[in-house]
């Protein structure tokens, strides 16, 4: 059976879409599944849509958190509560195409336990948001090993590596870098971002910005050796800056430095300054990891898990 988790962030008018859309399509395709929508503290009427959705077909199941805890945390629980032999993630505005979660089940009845979906274009994003989301996907490639360029949350997983997934202790957790880490037989799908369905996007550049910083220091500690270089750049520098000094005081002109002393100490601070600032945000991320709290809170449930009528074809 194929678990299909959908969080779901103030999507009122998306939820008996995507519903509909990928009900029909894998009742068509006869793939047995189950759709497994998480309310992500939403103020709107989300959580009364996935209810109404629950109520009428068999296949829905919902989540509902006691308030907004992040969509990391949403999809976490999905991949939790989850039932199914293999399990995909994708977003309840229909952006991730339904299609193409056929195709990647198909992929993973041929034997591939990690179908990464991989984004041929970004649809109508502007060209400052796409060059911010290259340079953020950049680094964290380069931090973690992994090529993650265009790489999304839409994905499915097998039973195994959900398993070893859900067994990680961490709280802070990036769920695309993640299931590159965790390795097993994988391969891609190409898709074309689709337009929204219904309603506009919840991702304001503030919020993107915090999500970078967020899942850059939590899953990798790449950041922290940029204070070393800081360190071993500015020795360099004032080795230089040294010799300089020397020699101009040799030569009988030690006063006129005044200017580069100030501009020393300036960068000096503003070096020291980045460092503990980074520093600071590790620190953040072990005490968060320290106090042990839960990733989220369940509040309400609906749906009941469907019977499982067959695993993955040998």
């Amino acid at each position: 059976m194929l678990s299909v988790v959908i969080p779901a962030f103030n999507e009122e008018k998306s939820v008996p879409l995507a519903v509909e859309a990928i009900g029909a399509l894998l009742r068509r395709e006869g793939i047995d599944y189950e759709l497994l929508l998480v309310d992500d503290g939403s103020s709107d009427g989300t959580w009364a849509a996935i209810s109404a959705a629950a109520g009428t077909d068999g296949h829905v199941r919902g989540l509902h958190f006691s308030r907004n805890f992040g969509k990391e945390a949403a999809m976490f629980a999905g991949l939790e509560a989850a039932t199914g032999d293999a399990c995909a993630v994708m977003d309840c505005d229909l952006q991730h195409p339904p299609e193409t979660l056929v195709e990647m089940y198909r992929l993973w009845e041929q034997g591939y336990e990690v179908v990464e979906g991989i984004k041929e274009d970004r649809g109508s994003e502007s060209g400052l948001h796409a060059f911010a989301a290259g340079c953020f996907y950049r680094l964290v490639s380069a931090a973690a090993q992994f090529d993650m360029r265009n790489s999304s949350d839409f994905k499915l997983l097998d039973r195994r590596v959900v398993d070893a997934i859900n067994a990680m202790p961490e709280r802070n957790v990036f769920f695309r870098a993640l299931s590159y880490w965790v390795g097993f037989r994988r391969t891609e799908v190409r898709y074309n971002v689709q337009p929204r369905s219904a309603g506009e996007s919840k991702w304001s550049t503030r919020a993107l910005i915090r999500y970078a910083v967020r899942n850059i220091t939590s899953f990798s500690s790449a950041p922290m050796q940029l204070v070393t270089w800081f360190g071993v750049i500015f020795c360099v520098f004032a080795v230089v800056l040294g010799i300089q000094t020397l020699v101009r005081l040799a030569m009988g002109y030690s006063l006129e430095g005044f200017t580069t002393v100030i501009l020393l100490i300036l960068l000096s601070a503003g070096l020291i300054m980045v460092s503990l600032g980074i520093i600071g945000f590790y620190f953040a991320r072990m005490y968060d990891e320290i106090k042990g709290r839960p990733r989220y809170i369940v509040s309400q449930k609906c749906g009941c898990p469907p019977e499982r009528t067959g695993g993955k074809e040998a």
